[in-house]
Order: C-alpha cells, then sequence, then structure tokens
C-alpha cells in the first residue's frame, strides 16, 4: 500500500510538472498566437526585422530578436537629482549653434536636428522672436504611456529615455507626443569613424535602423558635471541647464536661483495645459538682449525731372 502511495504520488509530480512546462510554453507562445486567450488585450508591434507580431497590451517585456536592456542603471538616472532646463527668449538670437553643437556630439544625420529653432511671431503688429524646441522630458509623459515593450522610459532624475535594443518601430510614442520632438531612423546609419562605443540608452550608440531617437539632455555629461553640447555652444547664453533640487541653473556665464528667475521673469512651459509637466521652462521674448536688424535709411528726395 505504502509503495503504491509513494508511486502515486511521484506520478502526480511529473503529471504537474509536465502541465507547468506546457503552460509556460503556451504563455511565451501567446505573443504570437492569441487564438488561445481571447479575454487577453493584444496589440500590434513591428520588429526591426520588419515582422508583424502580437504583443500583451503594456507588456514591457523584451520582443522577439531583441536584447534585454544592458544597462540597468541608465533607467534608474542619477540619484538626488531632477535635470531642468530654462530657454530665454530675450536672448535667442537663431543663430542655431545649439543645433549644431548638439548634431556634432550625437553624430545626427543631416535629415534630423534633436532640437530646432523656429521663427515665431505671435501678431503682425509684433516683432519675431527665436524659439528653440528640445524634447521636453515631461514629467507626466504620454509616450511611455503607449509604448507596447518599454523602449522608452521616465528616470527618477527626470530624464526620459529610448532604448533602441528594445525599439521595435512601431512609432505609437511619436503619435503620442504632442511637441513633435521625435525622429525615426528610416535609413541604416553609416558608422562612426572611430568605431561604435558600447551601446547605452544615455547615447544612443550604436544607432539602429526601425527605431525611434529624440533629445536626451546629455544624461552622460549631467551625469559628470558637465553641461548639455547646446548650452554650452549658445555664445548667448540663452540656454541654462541644472537641478531643480539644488534650485539652481547655468549657461556656463552665470549661476542663477531657478525659483527667483521663473518668478521674476514670468517663467512657463510651453503647451503645459496638457497636462504633460515639461521639464523645459521658457522666459519670455521681453526686453531683448540682441541687437536687432539696422534701421533701414530714409531714401533722399530726388529733384523733379522735366
Amino acid at each position: 500500500m505504502n509503495d503504491n502511495r509513494r508511486g502515486f504520488i511521484e506520478q502526480a509530480l511529473v503529471t504537474a510538472g509536465v502541465v507547468s512546462a506546457g503552460l509556460l510554453t503556451a504563455r511565451v507562445m501567446r505573443k504570437f498566437d492569441r487564438s488561445d486567450a481571447p479575454h487577453t488585450s493584444w496589440t500590434a508591434a513591428l520588429t526591426p526585422q520588419g515582422e508583424l507580431i502580437q504583443v500583451e497590451a503594456g507588456n514591457g517585456a523584451a520582443t522577439p530578436h531583441t536584447h534585454a536592456l544592458n544597462n540597468s542603471d541608465a533607467r534608474v538616472g542619477v540619484p538626488g537629482r531632477k535635470w531642468v532646463m530654462v530657454i530665454d527668449l530675450a536672448k535667442c538670437d537663431g543663430c542655431k549653434n545649439c543645433t549644431v553643437d548638439c548634431n556634432k556630439m550625437h553624430h545626427t544625420p543631416a535629415d534630423r536636428e534633436w532640437i530646432r529653432v523656429f521663427k515665431m511671431q505671435d501678431a503682425h503688429h509684433t516683432a519675431a522672436y527665436w524659439f528653440p524646441k528640445p524634447c521636453f522630458h515631461c514629467d507626466n509623459p504620454p509616450c511611455t504611456k503607449v509604448c507596447p515593450v518599454g523602449a522608452t522610459f521616465k528616470r527618477q532624475d527626470g530624464i526620459v529615455l529610448i532604448d533602441n535594443e528594445r525599439c521595435i518601430g512601431c512609432r505609437f510614442c511619436m503619435a503620442a507626443c504632442p511637441y513633435s520632438t521625435r525622429f525615426f531612423n528610416w535609413g541604416r546609419p553609416q558608422e562612426l569613424p572611430d568605431g561604435e562605443p558600447p551601446y547605452s540608452p544615455e547615447t544612443g550608440h550604436p544607432r539602429r535602423v526601425g527605431t525611434v531617437e529624440k533629445c536626451d539632455f546629455c544624461p552622460d555629461m549631467a551625469k559628470d558635471g558637465t553641461l548639455p553640447a547646446c548650452v554650452s555652444g549658445c555664445h548667448m547664453g540663452a540656454l541654462y541647464f541644472g537641478d531643480e533640487i539644488e534650485d539652481a541653473v547655468t549657461n556656463s556665464f552665470e549661476t542663477l536661483r531657478l525659483s527667483a528667475l521663473l518668478e521674476d521673469r514670468a517663467g512657463y512651459r510651453y503647451l503645459e495645459e496638457l497636462g504633460t509637466e515639461p521639464r523645459v521652462y521658457y522666459l519670455p521674448p521681453k526686453n531683448r538682449e540682441f541687437p536687432g536688424p539696422a534701421p533701414r535709411k530714409k531714401a533722399e528726395p530726388q529733384p523733379a525731372t522735366t
């Protein structure tokens, strides 16, 4: 009787193991075949190889043919920091040095600019001004909520990054971003002249065709106490960068108290009524500090001809 009972228990354990393995296999295969789980919410996704697959909505696991994130620290950020940028529209003269230096730093192709400078005019009777627009690294980012694989994420130091080893090119984040600050790698990127460094979401290299990229606030430089390329490249000192927790920002010419600067200069956030809570502030273009166009000379009266 004891031997029969022992044999029955052993057989039951073996059967349970087989069933568990079968359930695990079925769970993995659900990403490719949803016919066995009609109650599960699914969404379509595109792999970098162009294969259309089905993934569970909100599933942050790495998709097939991609690698797990190899730099877990990049998802955490710098402890005790909250990076913030302030752009003084009264100082910006539209030179686009910030764009040039950003392109050099990140080796971006000619068809995209991570920080774009727009000529703005609020009314026909007011003077035009220049409006630099990077990624706003929102505290309530719509882009992170729609990514089906967790490729774009928000760090504790305020920066929003993209993991191109996990990105599947669905471009949901591009559609969700109300600021249009994301770009898609349509073509195969050129290799760097000095070779590609090990990949990190903080640098975005090496690039991959079929993935999304954007302004990243130069987090690897901020961690080392270096200003982002756009800030250090601005000869007008229009761009400030700093730490909200320390309540200080600098443009490499002067260091100011962030809260006092925003209060004294009526700082605002672009489209903040959308509830995205951007980490980029603007100072209105009042009392502009750059030379305007030279006034036209009055035409000399010409003598009447007969």
